[in-house]
């Protein structure tokens, strides 16, 4: 069954990428780093003599990272839809379209149809794609190929998780579904025969049932009505509820609060924990993102002088105050121009602004000043 993408829980339902995102937490977090992943601008970078490296738009891959993956897609909708690919399948993977020796385009592959093999010989990845009843077999230079952290997909590893999660839900809608309160019993005076009593449940739930829970019932026949109290399970369904939310956020390493749970959430810790978002939730994606670019669009003679990077300095940006400060101890000890400070905010250049002398220390040298008498 895992090869058709449905794997059973032992909770009952089956977990697959069409069942794990209707549950809230799950959809959040695929949409939380497919998102961002796309978000996220990556360039092609060189590297200068000097140890200093700057962005290089005059390579062939540059325009594929960080504008348009084809002629319909944006790079940033391809990286979305290949990293949903790997939160879901396991896997995302692309077509390089080759032409005179350079990748001109990167077309998305139906992760269901694309099974990596290994060359008996060398134990290089073969991508073999399904086409209608055929296949056909991609060599490694032609595919890009973008694997989940440990090759396997969270919604694999966390997939009891999930199953339960769906189990709650569905429960959570059945109770509402009968006005949020448990099932009650309906007695008869005296005997009352089978085909009589399926009689009687028909219509009290006709009567009472769905959105017509709650109106005024009325009795007779010497019949009475007794609700059921909640049992424990039932008591405790909003903190087993929360309970999965957590364990999901394990799974695909988010922390809580970005599922929309704030509970142990502060003003103080809120910007800790966006560093944590990027520093464990997203940076082994994006190196993952970055290794499947080098494989693909750079030559093995380009590696050593180029390198595909993200640009995370809007995740990890301070407030107004914060910035200021370390812009004018930057600028003190004399490591980077105003230039450099204004493009960092998005401003223009200064014409007097690409001298590294700090501002704070520049003496008065007015020698049209009077000597002291």
């Amino acid at each position: 069954m895992e090869l058709f993408g449905v794997s059973p829980s032992i909770a009952g339902p089956s977990v697959n990428p069409t069942t794990a995102v209707r549950v809230p937490a799950v959809a959040a977090a695929v949409g939380l780093i497919s998102s961002t992943c796309g978000t996220l601008p990556a360039k092609v970078f060189m590297r200068s003599e000097d140890g200093g490296k700057e962005p290089d738009p005059s390579h062939p891959a540059y325009a594929l990272i960080h504008d348009d993956a084809n002629d319909w897609t944006s790079a940033a909708q391809f990286r979305e839809a290949l990293t949903r690919d790997a939160l879901l399948h396991g896997g995302g993977f692309a077509f390089a379209n080759i032409v005179n020796g350079r990748v001109v385009e990167l077309l998305r592959l139906d992760p269901t149809r694309v099974q990596v093999l290994a060359d008996m010989a060398t134990g290089e990845p073969v991508y073999r794609v399904t086409e209608g009843r055929g296949h056909r077999d991609l060599d490694r230079r032609t595919v890009l190929h973008l694997p989940a952290p440990g090759g396997v997909a969270p919604i694999a590893t966390a997939r009891e998780a999930i199953g339960l999660a769906l189990t709650l839900e569905q429960h959570a809608a059945r109770l509402f579904a009968n006005g949020a309160r448990p099932s009650g019993i309906v007695s008869f005076p005296g005997n009352l025969s089978a085909e009589g009593a399926t009689r009687a449940k028909t219509a009290w739930q006709a009567a009472h049932g769905g959105d017509k829970s709650g109106s005024t019932a009325v009795l007779d026949g010497g019949a009475s009505f007794q609700s059921l109290a909640l049992t424990s399970v039932d008591a405790q369904f909003a903190e087993m509820r929360q309970f999965q939310l957590g364990e999901i956020a394990r799974a695909f390493r988010v922390p809580p609060v970005f599922l929309a749970d704030y509970s142990r959430a502060t003003w103080g810790n809120s910007e800790e924990m966006g560093r944590q978002l990027v520093t464990y939730t997203l940076l082994p994606w994006l190196r993952a993102w970055e290794a499947a670019y080098r494989r693909v669009l750079l030559t093995p003679e380009e590696r050593d002088t180029y390198s595909v990077e993200f640009v995370v300095d809007d995740l990890l940006r301070g407030d107004t105050k914060t910035r200021a400060e370390a812009y004018t101890k930057l600028r003190a000890s004399g490591s980077v121009t105003a230039n450099e400070v204004r493009r960092w905010e998005n401003l223009p250049a200064h014409p007097d602004g690409d001298t590294l002398a700090s501002p704070y220390t520049t003496s008065n040298t007015n020698t049209g000043a009077p000597a002291d008498a």
